[in-house]
């Protein structure tokens, strides 16, 4: 297997100006670590410029079973060494994505309002691989508005699930409710590329159980549209009720 220069790659994606500063807020974020409960979730605050983590937040020993230490001292360098060898080039394919789209597609100010999510395999404590969902949103961009400063939130997932590598981009719009601008399955060409962001969004909402008129008014659609991305939603994965949409996407979350 050709051996990937991780480092390279990285700093080829997020290159840019050395010169940054951590918000004040970002301080109250860490403040507020100390009374969050222990659960299956973690947060970092990561820096793309020098390739670090500011902060790892507690719960992440009892997630990993892995020392906040090592990845305070040894930064990303030492978290992509953790990677599954097989999910390294997807992984990379995706941010390369993603960074392409932020900087082609979207305004200046859309970035400012951007959610990313992707998903991998590290090695935890116990030599297991598990499957780490990861919620990236950047607080701070540099001077051509590319994001450097982020708090990255991590649900571990076990690793006897087969999960697809995914990457997608949400932004926040006026009614608080995140949009869907792009996903991609990263690992395969297969029947979930076929459902749309949109639709994705309808699910997303349907989960949380909100009503067609709710769906329609926070993504600014009619509630007659809602129900044909509905039905488009059935067919296209052959189901037969809003049940087995909700069932079937919340077995499968990072596909959202």
């Amino acid at each position: 297997m050709k051996r990937i220069n991780i480092n390279k790659e990285y700093h080829q994606i997020f290159e840019t100006y050395p010169d940054i500063e951590i918000d004040e807020h970002i301080s109250k974020i860490i403040e507020l670590d100390h009374f969050l409960p222990y659960n299956s979730t973690f947060y970092c605050i990561t820096n793309t410029v020098h390739q670090s983590f500011e902060y790892v937040s507690k719960n992440f020993k009892a997630c990993t079973g892995l020392d906040a230490e090592a990845m305070l001292s040894g930064g990303m360098a030492y978290y992509w060494s953790l990677f599954h060898p097989e999910d390294i080039q997807l992984w990379i394919n995706s941010l390369k994505e993603l960074m392409q789209f932020t900087m082609t597609e979207l305004t200046d100010e859309q970035r400012k309002r951007m959610s990313y999510t992707w998903n991998y395999r590290i090695k935890d404590g116990r030599g297991d691989y598990v499957n780490i969902v990861q919620n990236t949103t950047p607080l701070q961009f540099d001077e051509d508005n590319k994001p450097i400063i982020g708090l990255a939130h991590y649900t571990v997932l076990s690793g006897h699930i087969q999960l697809n590598i995914c990457a997608s981009a949400k932004i926040l719009n006026q009614h608080n409710e995140y949009e869907t601008l792009y996903f991609k399955n990263m690992s395969s060409t297969n029947l979930l590329d076929v459902i749309s962001n949109r639709e994705r969004d309808v699910v997303r909402l349907l989960i949380q159980q909100k009503t067609s008129e709710e769906i329609a008014d926070l993504l600014n659609i009619s509630r007659h549209t809602v129900d044909t991305h509905r039905r488009n939603i059935l067919k296209k994965l052959n189901l037969n009720s809003t049940l087995e949409i909700t069932s079937y996407f919340q077995d499968n979350p990072y596909l959202l």
